[in-house]
């Protein structure tokens, strides 16, 4: 499929419009059976299934999608799901099936969901991602493909991009922000030892999941997951959900 790729986060949302000659509604660290990880670690929090798989489906329905990409960690769980998790995307992909086509671009918590997949007919790609016309979609827990860079546009996930923000009175909160700049291509030609056709944007994902935490992107210290991040990103600016422009995130 060709044509120019184009990224357009949904206002207010932690998911995007993809025009890649086809519509795509993409979405980054789903994380499904969080929850149960957590009550493992002593936290006791109540399952936020059914308000994340209706999250979806309502996305779904307004954005009238022509497929779902899932930008990695659909699941939680290294391993194979099971109990909670299993249930919850056994549900979400049925109720998906029944409407749109869906890929998984395979993150690093997604071990073992080929067989999973496979009953649903989601189609899950390598884990150094997928290029649909000009558009090159990878988790970003490992360094994506050349075919990928090459791309107008790189989307990943993986890094959970969170900035803290202080008011006035001294107080501050910690806010899922978007990412946007241009691909650096040194860091990426180093990697694969040849010279690349690297002009295009990378965009990375907030966590659809707001219980996953994240990468503080402007508290000095913070080291990032990815690892072609930060030095991958020029001119890197932060933008939060409502679409508010931030500017430099290292400068917040």
């Amino acid at each position: 499929m060709g044509g120019k790729g184009r990224v357009e986060p949904i206002p207010g949302e932690p998911a995007a419009v993809v025009e890649c000659g086809e519509r795509v509604l993409c979405i980054a660290d789903y994380h499904a059976g969080l929850e149960a990880a957590l009550r493992w670690e002593g936290v006791s929090l109540p399952s936020q299934a059914d308000e994340r798989r209706g999250h979806v489906l309502s996305l779904v329905e307004t954005t009238a999608p022509e497929r779902v990409v899932f930008l990695g960690d659909l699941a939680h769980s290294i391993g194979g799901s099971r109990g909670d998790e299993r249930e919850e995307l056994e549900t979400l992909l049925s109720a998906l099936a029944e409407r749109v086509p869906v890929t998984l671009v395979k993150g690093n918590h997604d071990g073992e969901i080929e067989s999973l997949a496979e009953e649903f007919g989601v189609t899950v790609t390598p884990t150094d991602g997928i290029r649909v016309g000009g558009v090159g979609f990878a988790h970003g827990h490992t360094w994506p493909s050349e075919r990928v860079l090459e791309a107008d546009v790189v989307c990943i996930g993986h890094e959970h991009p969170t900035v803290r923000l202080e008011d006035e009175g001294g107080g501050s909160r910690a806010e899922r922000a978007w990412l946007r700049g241009s691909l650096a291509p040194e860091q990426f030609e180093d990697h694969h030892d040849t010279e690349l056709a690297i002009d295009g944007e990378l965009v990375v994902f907030p966590s659809f999941n707001d219980l996953s935490g994240g990468t503080w992107v402007n508290v000095e210290g913070q080291e990032f997951l990815a690892p072609f991040l930060p030095d991958g990103l020029a001119n890197g600016e932060a933008y939060l959900l409502d679409g508010t422009r931030l500017g430099d995130y290292a400068r917040l």
